[in-house]
């Protein structure tokens, strides 16, 4: 029985030195977002909020907003973009039952958040009446067909049909005209940084080259200075024998 538990208390000690240092690679990997920064990604959000809660697939906004981010002068991908807005809503979420004298000290972008999710609702209370208000008139409609002559009704609910099926035809368009451009915006923040990531990398190599080729320049200089003083030492022992032989004579 000692020894299981002693098993299992190294085994939970194992685990939490592995998370520890999993979350100490993550923050070298990725570094802290500043107040700026989390303020910048907040009014982007704000501004395509809409967009976000129309579409379910949303991949393709959070690259659009990292490309905005990385306009304004951060660098951040989407992943990081979308991880940082979850955990801010969670945070917003937990203010509820805090002191709000505390509340900006601790999470002072609390206001952001309260007039983006304040907004939702005022948009959502809009559109709820709006929807009220079609279905009464759609019902009204089907009520006044089904009290007309059958023929009748049933070319106005042909013609309904057909307008129904417009409609639905148009927003499909619009929807792949939509996708369609932001393919086109990620697809550019992409180009962008292969174009900027290979400038980099050319002028690094330009800088190898210069320094390769100083180097060379600098063995030669060497190597030149190393031959004279060769040769003066030759002449000067050809002297020193010469001189030599001369006093022999």
């Amino acid at each position: 029985m000692e020894d299981c538990d002693r098993r299992a208390f190294l085994h939970r000690r194992t685990n939490r030195i592995g998370v520890n240092a999993e979350a100490a690679a993550a923050a070298d990997r990725f570094p802290a977002w500043s107040v700026p920064e989390t303020k910048e990604l907040l009014a982007i959000r704000a501004a395509l909020d809409r967009r976000f809660s129309e579409m379910k697939q949303n991949r393709m906004l959070w690259i659009s907003v990292a490309g905005k981010m990385k306009a304004k002068g951060f660098n951040r991908n989407d992943e990081q973009c979308k991880c940082k807005w979850k955990n801010l809503v969670t945070r917003y979420k937990g203010c509820e039952t805090m002191d709000p004298k505390a509340l900006k000290q601790q999470f002072p972008f609390y206001d952001d958040l309260h007039t983006i999710f304040t907004a939702r609702m005022q948009k959502n209370w809009w559109i709820e009446p709006e929807n009220r208000a079609k279905d009464s008139k759609r019902k009204a409609m089907t009520e006044r067909l089904s009290s007309e002559d059958p023929k009748r009704g049933k070319r106005r609910r042909e013609e309904d049909e057909r307008s129904n099926l417009k409609e639905i035809m148009k927003g499909f368009v619009e929807r792949e005209k939509e996708m369609e451009r932001q393919w086109r915006e990620a697809f550019r923040v992409r180009e962008e940084e292969r174009r900027l990531k290979e400038k980099e990398w050319r002028m690094k190599m330009e800088g190898l080259e210069r320094e390769k080729m100083m180097t060379w320049i600098m063995w030669r200089e060497k190597d030149d200075e190393r031959r004279e003083r060769e040769e003066a030492r030759a002449l000067n022992t050809h002297a020193f024998i010469y001189a030599l032989l001369s006093s022999f004579t």
